[in-house]
């Protein structure tokens, strides 16, 4: 590709991009909490039932 045809499509397609990393460093964050409550619970669950 010639340089002209890069620019074009870092500026089309570069926010996008960051958006989407930036959304999926986010996530992942939440996600590993969501883990930890989740193995937590289940541990709860497991002594409760003896």
């Amino acid at each position: 590709m010639v340089t002209d045809e890069w620019i074009t499509l870092i500026g089309n397609f570069g926010f996008p991009i960051a958006l989407i990393i930036y959304l999926f460093i986010r996530f992942e964050k939440k996600i590993e909490k969501l883990e930890k409550v989740i193995v937590n619970l289940s541990e709860s669950i497991r002594q409760i039932k003896k």
